[in-house]
C-alpha cells in the first residue's frame, strides 16, 4: 500500500496560513472557508504525524518543523509562478506610490501605449517593502532609502532632486528670493519624510534657520495639492512636481538640489527574459533620463 501524499491544495493552504499568520486570512486569499483551510492543515499533520501549526485563538504560529516546511513551500510556489509567467505572460504591473503615479507615471503612460499598443500595463499603489512574485508585480519604482527584496534586479532610474515649491501668488506675497524669508512663510511637510526640511537646509548650508513645519500631511500628493492652492511652501522631489511647475500651478523659487538618494527600479527576476518587460524598463529609464533636463520655473538661491 502506497504512502499517503499531501495534496497541492493542502500545501498551499498551509503556506498561506503561515505567511499571513491566520487561517481566516488564508481562507480569504484562497477563496475558501476557514474550515476548509483547517481541514487541509489537519490532513497534512495526519500524513506527516507531526504538529505543523500552533493554534493561538485568532492566529496561528508554525512549529519549528512547520516553519521549515513553509519556507520550502514558499520558494517552490514562487518557482511555479515564475515558470507559468514565462510560458503564459500576462499584463505587466508597475508598483509605485500614489504621488509618483499621479504626477509622474500616468502623465507619461500614453507615450508608452503609443509605442507598445499590445502591452497591457496595470498599476499597483504601494511605496513600501514588496514581494514582487507574491504580489505579481513586474517592476516597482522605489526610493533607494528602502532596501530591495532579496534577488530582485535593481536598476537606476534617476537621481532624486528636491526643492521648495509653492503657488506663484504665495511666493510673490511672502518672498523676496532670500532663504531668510522662509521664517515668514507657512511651512508644509509630509509624514513620509520627517527629515526633509532639515536635510534640505543642510545641503544649502543654512542649518542656522529654525524652520519648523506648521502643517504636516499624510501623503506627498496632499502636501503638493496644499502648496498649489497657496496654503504654504513645501519641499518635494522634482519628479513629483514638474508637471505642476510646467502648468504654472507651482514655482520652485530656489531651484532643486541633488540629494543623497536615488529613484530605482526593482525588477522581478522571474521576468528578466520577457521582451515586454525589457521594453517597459527601457522606456521608464529613458523617461527618467529625460527628467534630468532643467524644469521651467526654477530659480537659484
Amino acid at each position: 500500500m502506497s504512502a499517503l501524499r499531501p495534496s497541492l491544495n493542502a500545501l498551499r493552504a498551509f503556506e498561506v496560513s503561515v505567511r499571513l499568520g491566520s487561517m481566516t486570512l488564508a481562507a480569504n486569499e484562497l477563496g475558501v472557508t476557514p474550515g476548509a483551510v483547517s481541514r487541509h492543515i489537519q490532513s497534512l499533520e495526519t500524513i506527516f504525524s507531526i504538529t505543523l501549526l500552533k493554534r493561538l485563538g485568532q492566529s496561528v504560529e508554525p512549529t519549528s518543523e512547520g516553519r521549515r516546511l513553509a519556507v520550502s513551500l514558499s520558494e517552490g510556489f514562487q518557482l511555479i509562478n515564475a515558470s507559468v509567467q514565462q510560458l503564459q505572460p500576462g499584463p505587466l504591473t508597475v508598483s509605485c506610490s500614489a504621488t509618483i503615479m499621479m504626477y509622474w507615471l500616468i502623465p507619461r503612460l500614453a507615450r508608452f501605449k503609443q509605442a507598445y499598443p499590445d502591452v497591457e500595463v496595470l498599476l499597483n499603489v504601494n511605496y513600501g517593502p514588496l514581494d514582487l512574485a507574491r504580489e505579481e508585480v513586474s517592476v516597482a519604482i522605489r526610493n533607494d532609502m528602502l532596501a530591495p527584496p532579496q534577488d530582485v534586479i535593481v536598476k537606476h532610474l534617476m537621481k532624486e532632486e528636491t526643492g521648495l515649491v509653492c503657488a506663484p501668488g504665495f511666493f510673490e506675497k511672502h518672498g523676496e528670493r532670500g532663504l531668510d524669508d522662509l521664517l515668514k512663510m507657512r511651512i508644509l511637510a509630509t509624514k513620509t519624510r520627517p527629515r526633509a526640511w532639515r536635510d534640505w537646509l543642510a545641503r544649502v548650508g543654512r542649518q542656522d534657520l529654525d524652520v519648523m513645519p506648521h502643517d504636516v500631511y499624510e501623503h506627498f500628493y496632499l502636501m503638493i495639492q496644499a502648496a498649489s492652492c497657496g496654503l504654504g511652501i513645501a519641499i518635494a522631489p522634482r519628479m513629483m512636481v514638474e508637471e505642476e511647475i510646467g502648468s504654472g500651478r507651482l514655482v520652485a523659487p530656489y531651484g532643486f538640489e541633488e540629494g543623497e538618494y536615488n529613484i530605482v527600479l526593482w525588477i522581478a527576476p522571474s521576468l528578466r527574459s520577457s521582451k515586454d518587460l525589457q521594453a517597459l524598463v527601457a522606456w521608464l529609464r529613458k523617461e527618467g533620463a529625460g527628467d534630468a533636463a532643467p524644469v521651467d520655473g526654477t530659480g537659484s538661491h
